[in-house]
């Protein structure tokens, strides 16, 4: 019988190291193989917080794809493969591929689309997953937010064309621990709180 993969999915920390620190704790308590954050991982302040450290120091693996709120010049400092932005990895037979959205961008365009389906076209993983900041056109997260926030259209597209197993949002922070469901593919809203999967 094969073992299953179990992640601790997470967003919207941004820049709280107190957070972070219970996330840490949190996949410490449930014996997580991965950590997955789906963006705004820095703050707002420009201040020199490193953030991924509780999890390094709980030596736990973690990967993450940059919000709207993570610009190019917080991510330099986390330049070690970390980054899932147009590419993947694999655990065991689960492929997890990123789309970001850093440097207050709030939508998604063709150029990411390409990205998406270069990554998926070279995954050959039993089980996939896709990890966005954004959350999809037409998914329960868009009746969450300040009136109402739409979805990416393009996101939208890429779940209905390559069907992962699991699609990883965040952004909407009134949005988190909501579950949806896309063709074959469950839509998970994550947040600070943290999400345990098993896939």
């Amino acid at each position: 019988m094969r073992k299953k993969l179990k992640i601790l999915a997470a967003g919207d920390l941004h820049g709280s190291l107190d957070i972070a620190r219970k996330l840490a704790e949190k996949g410490k308590r449930e014996k997580v193989d991965l950590v997955v954050l789906a963006g705004d991982i820095f703050g707002y302040k420009k201040e020199d917080v490193e953030i991924l450290e509780p999890f390094i120091e709980a030596k736990q693996k973690v990967v993450f794809v940059p919000g709207n709120c993570d610009f190019d010049e917080d991510l330099e400092k986390l330049r070690d493969g970390r980054n899932l932005h147009g590419r993947y990895v694999c655990y065991g037979d689960v492929g997890i591929a990123g789309i970001g959205n850093g440097n207050w961008k709030l939508w998604l365009e063709g150029e990411d689309f390409e990205l998406i389906s270069g990554v998926f076209s070279k995954m050959k993983s039993k089980k996939k997953i896709l990890v966005s900041h954004l959350h999809a056109k037409g998914t329960r997260a868009e009746l969450f937010g300040f009136e109402g926030w739409e979805g990416d259209d393009v996101l939208r597209y890429a779940v209905e064309k390559f069907n992962p197993d699991i699609l990883i949002s965040a952004h909407i922070h009134e949005a988190e621990g909501i579950e949806d469901v896309v063709g074959g593919t469950r839509v998970v809203q994550v947040g600070r709180s943290g999400s345990i999967l098993e896939v």
